[in-house]
């Protein structure tokens, strides 16, 4: 499996093209590219080094289009333990050669593979177990678990110096080990590797190797605290004699989707919960152990732990632990012969990230969004939304709606959501402003749709219109500041006047959001005639069309010489307070003080 939300990292345009299809093949990746080089990309940073230290630090995968001294010498001080860093890749320009630096055996090497597949380039893989043996002991398959991993080495070291290697297995398929040079499977007495679901023995002289063939069924009260369930789970295994790495997943019933002990469970083992409608639960009634009346008449199954556990491990699994017993919770867990694969097993709990993803100039995007897109199976948005992330949304199922159906577009995402899908719902400016996160609350409040109250809903905000307007100006909202939308198709007219003249009288700079349309002429030229009540002709004026778009437009005007038919949907007017000053040079700015002049004066009055 690929390591995902790599950074490919490239220093010049001659670097782009093989980045754009290198992050069509890499799940999630961003470009990020030299600043100053006119490169459409993801992210830019200014220093290489500090930009790749950085990406190290947070761990994510590096692949750089680009000499490998140059990753050398910007994460050689950086270096320490190779069990924890991440994959770091050099790839020359024209994809010839990818060469795995650092993190081999956690994705380096694999992401090498993909890219001299996708190239028809050479692979230069310098890890002597995958070479030489065909797998590598201390980068099992996604899932396994070594629990001594410091024997590795030893055994590794044994095989490449052709000397035979025993396996035992007692739980799962090891076909992937069994299939190596020089391994040799005993079912009795001592081995060097021993592939169990078994808690290690005291002083255990084999390799420990766990296969992901745990499914932990969960039972719980609504509110159950988080500390009891993981010690009832912790009880539960070490009871039966279980080892916690071998879990594969956390399982239980759909209504349980937004139980905050299950989640947090799933996350302390480092697996993924899986959820089960009652009818799912309701077919495992013959294999349970004890199935209770009780547990039927609340939820309409007879056993959610034990039917849960036996659901997720699959119809040839048995129970490895029958249900124990919490205050607030039960627990079972069940075996499968196979290891258990997750992604096919129930309903995962679905997430909805609402993404202000700022003006449309991908410097201007969080990496907070970029990250949530990054995620996202699913994006949902207006398509010329959608169109400015390009080719971040490679790879993703794209739900493209109008203009004017943001209802429609709120609906579908949630959808998706409650489906276990990770959907992003995208906003242009920041979805909290004027953006969709205020609707999606407001559905999940009046629909008589419980899967939508159960989802994981995120609101990631974004670089607002009117934080770009004034940037691009100077600082007109360096004093207090408010933000009046004209449309009237939501709020009566009379509701916004007031707003303006109260706007007016307190002396607030004002952020004007949809001032016109096609079918709305007028309510820019009267929200300018409340203000001049209130405002100086002279009043500095911000007219700002398709910030960090193409056709970017930025106007400096007055209150009096403001003409309306300038303004559009893709505009935001910012009108100046009293204290509002134009700062006239080559390039003029306007700006809002905040009486700092005033009180350096009050400091040097005698």
């Amino acid at each position: 499996m690929l390591p995902a939300n790599a950074a490919i990292v490239v220093l010049g345009p001659s670097g782009l093209p093989l980045a754009r299809r290198l992050k069509r093949r890499l799940p999630g990746a961003e470009i990020h590219g030299l600043a100053g080089k006119s490169l459409s990309v993801d992210r830019q940073f200014a220093r290489i080094g500090g930009h790749l230290a950085a990406l190290f630090a947070k761990g994510r995968p590096i692949v750089g289009i680009c000499a490998a001294g140059i990753l050398i010498r910007a994460l050689a001080r950086r270096l320490s333990d190779k069990r924890s860093e991440p994959p770091v890749v050099a790839v020359a320009e024209d994809g010839s050669a990818a060469v795995p630096l650092l993190g081999g055996h956690r994705g380096a090497n694999e992401i090498a593979r993909a890219i001299a597949r996708l190239t028809k380039g050479k692979a230069a893989l310098t890890t002597a177990s995958e070479l030489r043996l065909g797998f590598a002991l201390d980068a099992p398959p996604p899932g396994w678990r070594a629990a001594n991993p410091e024997r590795a080495k030893r055994i590794a070291a044994k095989l490449l110096a052709g000397k035979p290697v025993t396996v035992a297995v007692e739980a799962g398929n090891a076909a992937w080990l069994l299939r190596g040079r020089g391994v040799r499977r005993v079912k009795k007495g001592a081995a060097d590797i021993r592939v169990t679901d078994r808690a290690p023995r005291a002083r255990e002289p084999s390799l420990v190797l766990h296969p992901p063939v745990l499914a932990l069924g969960i039972g719980a009260s609504r509110g159950c605290p988080p500390a009891e369930l993981a010690r009832l789970a912790a009880r539960s295994l070490r009871e039966a004699g279980l080892a916690a790495p071998a879990v594969a997943c956390v399982a239980s019933i759909d209504l349980k989707l937004d139980e905050s002990a299950v989640t947090e469970l799933a996350s302390r083992l480092g697996v993924p919960a899986r959820y089960f409608t009652a009818k799912q639960l309701l077919r495992e009634t013959p294999r349970l152990a004890k199935p209770s009346a009780a547990a039927f008449r609340a939820t309409g199954c007879y056993g959610v732990a034990e039917g849960a556990a036996l659901a997720a491990a699959g119809r040839q699994s048995a129970l490895a632990a029958s249900k124990r017993k919490s205050r607030h919770a039960t627990c079972a867990v069940a075996r499968a012969p196979q290891p258990i694969d997750p992604a096919r097993r129930g309903l995962a709990r679905g997430s909805l990230a609402i993404i202000g993803i700022g003006p449309g100039d991908p410097a201007w995007r969080t990496p907070e969004a970029s990250s949530a897109l990054a995620r996202a199976t699913d994006a949902v948005g207006y398509g010329l939304y959608l169109d400015l992330l390009g080719d971040v949304l490679v790879g993703k199922r794209k739900h493209a709606r109008g203009l004017g159906a943001e209802s429609e577009r709120a609906r579908l995402a949630l959808d998706l959501a409650a489906a276990g899908r990770n959907v992003a719902l995208v906003s242009s400016g920041d979805a909290g402003i004027y953006g969709l996160a205020t609707l999606v609350f407001e559905l999940i409040e009046s629909a008589a749709k419980p899967a939508w109250r159960r989802l994981e809903v995120t609101v990631v905000p974004g670089v607002s219109a009117l934080q770009a307007a004034a940037a691009r100006a100077g600082a007109p909202l360096g004093h207090d500041f408010c933000a009046i939308s004209l449309s009237d198709l939501l709020t009566p007219w009379r509701a916004i006047e007031n707003r303006i003249a109260a706007a007016g009288r307190g002396d607030f700079v004002v952020a004007l959001y949809n001032p016109r349309s096609s079918k709305r002429t007028r309510q820019l030229a009267r929200a300018r005639r409340i203000l001049l009540r209130y405002r100086r002709a002279e009043t500095p004026v911000v007219l700002a069309r398709n910030l960090g778009r193409e056709g970017e437009r930025v106007k400096l005007t007055t209150l009096g010489a403001l003409d309306p038919g300038e303004a559009d949907m893709l505009t935001t007017v910012l009108v100046g307070s009293s204290a509002t000053r134009r700062l006239e040079g080559p390039a003029p700015r306007i700006y809002t003080p905040r009486g700092y002049a005033a009180k350096r004066m009050r400091r040097r009055a005698p």
